[in-house]
């Protein structure tokens, strides 16, 4: 799977939106096993990648499709490299997660009920956010707790999909509603 470029041969995924002298024979480790998806963002020229705006945004999430949440080609290129290279690091993303970003031990529990304490929750900015529109802050909620699932559709439970909406309602106040999207519940609770 590859890209043309100025009407050459396909490249293959991992050489293109990388300048010519710079690309490799082989396939970076990094780059190595990627799923079908990755590998045909990867095989897109920058120049013809469209970002997500606000309202296709807010609509992926309030239709529950995240899955179609994609990172730019070159953007997905360098997050590939840096969770590679976290792995060699520390072993996985979690623990580089837990003891640089969050700071929270291994072991971790919660103090009380979901969104009962503000030591509980997190909130950071997204290091890698999807290919959205520049002017969108994408903010990730990490929790010390779960939250409740249906177990016939591992989706959350009503339940607790308001109790998300009650906390976004009240942590971000003074944020006018139509600018606030709904929060992706799924991608980042730990």
């Amino acid at each position: 799977m590859g890209s043309a470029y100025e009407g050459g041969p396909p490249l293959p995924y991992w050489q293109v939106n990388v300048p010519e002298n710079q690309r490799s024979d082989d396939c970076p480790d990094f780059l190595l096993d990627l799923n079908e998806k990755d590998r045909g963002i990867l095989s897109t020229p920058d120049t013809d990648y469209k970002r997500d705006t606000w309202e296709e945004a807010k609509k992926k999430v309030a239709d529950n499709n995240i899955h179609l949440f994609q990172r730019a080609p070159s953007e997905l290129r360098r997050y590939k490299a840096f969770v590679w290279q976290l792995r060699q690091d520390y072993g996985s993303v979690v623990n580089y997660i837990l003891s640089q970003r969050l700071r929270w031990p291994l072991g971790y529990a919660a103090q009380g009920d979901p969104f009962e304490y503000d030591e509980d929750i997190k909130i950071l900015w997204n290091d890698w956010p999807y290919g959205i529109d520049s002017r969108i802050v994408h903010l990730v909620a990490w929790t010390k707790f779960e939250l409740e699932e249906d177990p016939a559709t591992g989706d959350l439970t009503i339940e607790a999909r308001a109790s998300i909406d009650q906390y976004v309602r009240d942590k971000f106040a003074e944020v006018p509603q139509d600018r606030v999207g709904d929060v992706d519940p799924c991608a980042d609770s730990h």
